[in-house]
């Protein structure tokens, strides 16, 4: 009887092992449950500002969704060590006017980078007016930067706007800060209304390492500009600054 009872025991106890080794594992994080890496983080912040009409507006957001379904982006994607990088986007215009339209999202290959783009597309304009702060959109840049799901080697921040700091606090405490966090910041200043506002982003926007503008002389090659930014900004080359 003594040997039958230690038999039914050994089993018995066993599976109580092995259940709470099952237990302890679950508890602890396992690398299928990390953060994908991605070779960069990106957020793109774009201006609806009330110097922004309608039609600047939709020439931004076509600029950005044509960038994404254009083959050298993508490109440019796939030859990062992870081959993917993950983005979003938000609107703003003053100090607290920020919205994100378009949620994180990792793109990877042409089907990623196509819905990116078409999210882009079904956004509508949230923002009006409210005055331009560069400042309050790289604040704002940071929180969602503390949010994305992924873990990425570089974490940048694309301002575009046709405007300069005029709202919020100054636009190189907001700089600094970022760049002491090791966010980098890069600029896509729109030349329409202020001509010289590529010197003002190089001066007082832009910063951390390799970071660069791409001006874009109207609305017009806003497109054309966005793609040559892209690209950089995903293959992280060297500290530059593009001129008219």
């Amino acid at each position: 009887m003594a040997a039958f009872a230690a038999s039914e025991c050994a089993p018995r106890r066993r599976w109580l092992l092995g259940a709470t080794a099952f237990l302890l594992c679950a508890a602890l994080p396992t690398a299928a449950h990390a953060a994908s890496p991605v070779d960069l983080a990106l957020v793109l912040a774009v201006d609806a500002s009330g110097s922004v009409s309608e039609a600047r507006f939709d020439l931004q957001k076509q600029g950005y969704a044509a960038a994404f379904r254009d083959p050298r982006v993508l490109a440019a994607i796939r030859g990062g060590s992870s081959q993917s990088i993950a983005v979003t986007m938000f609107q703003w215009t003053g100090p607290r006017l920020q919205i994100q339209v378009v949620p994180w999202m990792l793109i990877k290959d042409e089907a990623s980078a196509e819905a990116f783009a078409a999210s882009i597309d079904a956004a509508p304009r949230r923002l009006f007016g409210g005055g331009t702060s560069i400042s309050g959109a790289i604040d704002y840049a940071r929180l969602l930067l503390a949010q994305v799901p992924y873990d990425p080697a570089r974490r940048v921040i694309d301002v575009s706007g046709d405007g300069s700091n005029n709202a919020g606090r100054p636009v190189t405490l907001a700089r600094d800060e970022a760049v002491r966090a090791g966010i980098g910041i890069n600029g896509l200043p729109i030349l329409t209304v202020e001509p010289d506002l590529d010197r003002y982003y190089r001066d007082f926007v832009i910063g951390g390492p390799g970071a660069f503008m791409v001006p874009a002389t109207s609305y017009d090659t806003f497109a054309e500009a966005i793609i040559k930014k892209l690209i950089n900004e995903i293959a992280a080359n060297d500290v530059r600054i593009l001129r008219r």
